[in-house]
């Protein structure tokens, strides 16, 4: 069976521990979109890790982890992800990585920062790791995928052609130093000797496991909102993080994927630019963002402080709509425990008229937050493993964003280790 496992917002919602968490009982966790431009904070036995690249399943000793073809593989970020959980005595992973995945050249993360540096004010809040630059060039056919890595005459007169177009932006419009193409064919020439011993078709590797009954895990990278189609554009990212792009990521059919987990947070946060609706500000933003995550709310690849806001039950519902949701996750509960009240945005108010409906990004600019305020319930429910045992408030905030999201509630987060999960049988 394959099941996938998606944000409904905008990134961070704690996918990390879920798929560390669904990893035991799984036999292959894939990666299916976007680079390492996001993180996925785990905390286990052996400790804390923020993955970037790496599935976050590669702690276990029974499964596989897969790099599929819609991944942007930045080859030296993954290989130092491989020796730092190695170093710290993680075993080894049985790595795969698809023969279709396209690389992050090193030149993709400078035309990204030189992007941003020349946007400037109105830049998009970019991480600069190149993710943007990359999916254009693969998009324009100029990108360079792992199996062209094994033809030395395609490599240097792809690299002659490709130093032409990028050369001209950089003289004309960013002003830079220009592009050596025996530099990029070096730079490719290293990145296969790294890379050849993982190299796999994956699609048929994955089509063989399915007809061998094994059990599969998609973990998406970001959120609903993120998407290019289905996001707040243009303050999106450059690959689809939709559940449905899973079976396009690695190359198996669409009605292969059975349960889509999607992952909201208790709370809201974001990372980057872009329309948000229940964002707070100031003290109560700072308390949150301080009791939030495992050591506060800031980005597990970039280090910036995330934006804060109340739940958005409005972009919660749609997010979980769009990624076809058939039960939810929802993380970081705990950390609401001081709260006397709990503000949840149920509705928007855009021209003067109310709506539950999740708008395009033009009306998104004009919403204003309509609030139901529930009561707190002023107490840890850390260590807490059946849900009967929840205080009543704490049980009826859950029920009432179930409600609202419009799909079962199956897992309930209330800590940030693997075991710190309470499920519920609906």
């Amino acid at each position: 069976m394959v099941k996938a496992v998606v944000g409904a917002n905008w990134g961070d919602e704690g996918k990390g521990k879920i798929t560390d968490m669904l990893g035991a009982e799984s036999d292959i966790i894939v990666r299916f979109q976007g680079g390492a431009n996001a993180g996925h904070t785990i905390i286990n036995d052996y400790g804390k890790f923020a993955l970037h690249t790496l599935p976050s399943g590669v702690f276990y000793d029974h499964t596989t982890s897969i790099i599929g073809n819609g991944v942007a593989l930045n080859i030296p970020v993954l290989f130092k992800e491989i020796q730092s959980i190695v170093e710290r005595d993680v075993p080894m992973p049985k790595i795969l990585v698809s023969d279709r995945a396209q690389i992050v050249m090193s030149y993709h993360i400078l035309f990204d920062q030189y992007e941003e540096e020349r946007l400037g004010g109105k830049s998009f809040g970019s991480t600069k790791s190149g993710i943007a630059p990359f999916y254009s060039d693969k998009y324009a056919k100029i990108g360079f995928q792992v199996s062209e890595l094994f033809d030395d005459e395609l490599l240097k007169e792809k690299s002659k052609r490709v130093c032409e177009t990028k050369n001209v932006l950089l003289e004309h419009l960013y002003h830079k130093p220009l592009l050596d193409p025996e530099e990029i064919y070096k730079e490719l020439k290293g990145y296969k000797e790294m890379i050849e011993p993982y190299v796999c078709d994956v699609s048929a590797y994955l089509y063989q496991a399915l007809k061998d009954g094994k059990e599969i895990l998609l973990e998406g990278q970001l959120g609903s909102l993120k998407d290019p189609d289905h996001g707040i554009y243009p303050m999106v990212t450059s690959s689809s993080t939709l559940a449905a792009y899973g079976a396009i990521g690695c190359g198996i059919p669409p009605y292969e994927i059975k349960k889509v987990i999607t992952v909201c947070k208790a709370y809201s946060s974001a990372v980057g630019a872009g329309e948000f609706v229940s964002e707070i500000f100031g003290d109560e933003a700072d308390e949150l963002r301080r009791r939030g995550g495992d050591g506060g709310e800031f980005g597990a690849t970039t280090g910036r402080p995330r934006r804060m806001g109340w739940f958005d039950a409005v972009a919660s519902r749609y997010g979980c709509r769009i990624q076809g949701a058939t039960e939810v996750a929802l993380t970081v509960l705990d950390v609401l425990g001081y709260l006397d009240e709990i503000p949840v945005c149920v509705g928007y108010e855009i021209d003067g008229e109310i709506t539950r409906d999740f708008p395009t990004t033009v009306k998104l600019a004009k919403a204003k937050p309509v609030y139901e305020v529930l009561p707190g319930w002023k107490c840890e429910i850390r260590g807490i493993k059946n849900y009967d045992e929840l205080p009543e408030n704490c049980r009826n905030y859950i029920e009432f964003i179930e409600k609202e999201l419009e799909v079962p509630i199956t897992m309930v987060s209330n800590g940030p280790g693997r075991t710190e999960i309470i499920k519920r049988n609906k």
